[in-house]
Order: C-alpha cells, then structure tokens, then sequence
C-alpha cells in the first residue's frame, strides 16, 4: 500500500541521511569547469526559450515547472533503460572488494572539494580533520584504495561549492532539473564550476586515459548512488515522484547548510501534501 504523503517525506529525508548521499547526486557526475560553463548556458538557453510560455506556478521556488518536469521524466526513462542495466551488470561482474576500493579512491580524489569548502566555510576544525583523512588514505590506505582513517576517528564527510554560497547567504534561486545530471538549483549549478577545478581527474591531458577513468567513475557512481536511491524512491510510491523528490531535495540542501530547517517539520509536510495534492491534478505528471 503506498505512503501517505506525510508519511513517505519523513520516510524520505530519514533514508537520504542515512544513505549519506542525497538524491540530487543520483544523475550526477562532477563537471569540469568547462563542461559546467556549458551547462550554465545551455540552461540559460532553455530559460530563454520557456519565458515566452505561459506557466501556472505552483510553487514560488519552482517558478521553471513545466521545463523541469520534462527533463525529470527524460532523466527516469534514461536511468531506467540504461543506467539501471549497466550498472546491474558493473557489480555482478565486479567482485565486491574491487568496488569497495573503487569507490574509496573515487572518494578520497574527490576530497580536496571537501576540503577547500571546509576552510571557505570557516569550519577549520572540519577542515583539519578532512585533511588529515585525506593525507592517510592517500599514504597509508594506498592511494585511496583503502580507508584506513575512519579505524581512527577521521570519517568522511562531504562539502561543495554550492553549500559554501548558500553559507555566506547567497540564496538558491530557482530550482532546476539538468539532463543526466538530476536536480539542482542556480546557486549549485554555479557551484559545479570551482568545484571542476578542484576534482583531480580532470587535469588528465591523455585523452584515453581520462576517458578511461571518467567510464570507471561513472560506473562507480551508478553502482554506488543512482541504483540504491532510485530504488528507494521507488519503494515509496510516491503520489508525483518529481515533486516528491523536488521537496526532498531542496529541504535536504537546506538542512546541509543551515543544519536545520527554518520551519517546523510540521509546516514542512503541510506544504509537501499541498505540492503533491496540486501536482496530481496536472494530467502531464510524470511518475
């Protein structure tokens, strides 16, 4: 039997903090600064070409619905009909511990991110702490392949550019869906850009070896967030999956930056039952 409303939202936002990674990562991998140029113009673009169409606003910070909807349910077919199948065939012909250290030595090449948003947030104790992780994982855990710093104490965190603007009180603007890439809002898209300069991999100048590394990363990702958070968006049955996992989100990111919410969880689910309520009524609903 589904969920009812209030019920699947504390659902969700228990399970993504449990999870550690939130659903706005399940399409996403992290941009170079370029390819993150390009998706801020191509986004500007689309705004351009949707502001001459009428559009019922039914949420003030989703002002960009109908473009948003579109791009979601171009997002759900694309994870279900290959993200899905690749990544099911990446970790049944991949052992175990070979993924535990893939992911590992993903995680730890992509810690500088961390790192450097730590000290640009002010929270230097964080930032001690994410580089002393950082300097024993790439020694003694073997170039990242091995997680020797939480048997000590240091585990892992997470941090980006886009939480450090929304720190310094630069607020979200809209909200946005991106091709492949899933949910997102201006202030993170603009976000994804230092954070490309900052993300190892993309300083390989080897053509091949950089696609090499980059096919293995994405499968990584697929394995490690897009597969378990889409099956536990699933498992919710959500009324209007977009704009559950749009709340999701948004309260998620909000909960990051300010360490908690600014409304009661009360307010919070009153206006998640209402979102989903008007949203059932629009026949182009993508589930």
């Amino acid at each position: 039997m589904a969920a009812t409303p209030m019920a699947a939202s504390s659902i969700w936002r228990r399970d993504w903090y449990n999870h550690g990674l939130c659903l706005g990562r399940c399409f996403m991998t992290r941009l170079s600064a370029g390819r993150a140029a390009l998706a801020i113009l191509w986004t500007a673009i689309l705004l351009a070409g949707c502001a001459s169409q009428p559009v019922r606003h039914k949420d003030p910070g989703d002002p960009l619905e109908r473009m948003n909807r579109t791009i979601w349910g171009f997002d759900l077919a694309f994870v279900r009909k290959v993200a899905l199948p690749v990544g099911h065939a990446y970790t049944h012909v991949t052992p175990h511990f070979a993924q535990v250290g893939i992911g590992n030595f993903f995680d730890n090449a992509q810690y500088p991110i961390v790192i450097v948003n730590d000290l640009l947030q002010a929270k230097f104790k964080a930032g001690l702490s994410d580089t002393g992780r950082f300097l024993m994982n790439s020694t003694v855990g073997i170039g990242g392949f091995l997680d020797p710093a939480v048997t000590v104490g240091l585990e892992k965190n997470d941090n980006d550019f886009g939480r450090t603007l929304g720190t310094w009180g630069v607020p979200p603007g809209p909200y946005l869906v991106l091709p492949f890439l899933g949910m997102s809002d201006i202030r993170d898209l603009i976000g994804r850009v230092p954070d490309g300069y900052l993300s190892p991999q993309n300083y390989i100048n080897d053509i091949w070896i950089y696609i090499g590394v980059y096919a293995v990363y994405v499968l990584d990702l697929d394995a490690r967030t897009v597969i378990p958070q889409y099956n536990l968006l699933e498992s919710q049955h959500p009324f209007d999956s977009y704009s559950f996992a749009r709340n999701a989100y948004l309260q998620h990111r909000e909960f990051l930056i300010r360490g908690q919410s600014e409304k009661s969880q009360e307010q919070q689910e009153q206006e998640l039952e209402k979102s989903l309520e008007d949203s059932g009524g629009d026949s182009s609903t993508e589930k």
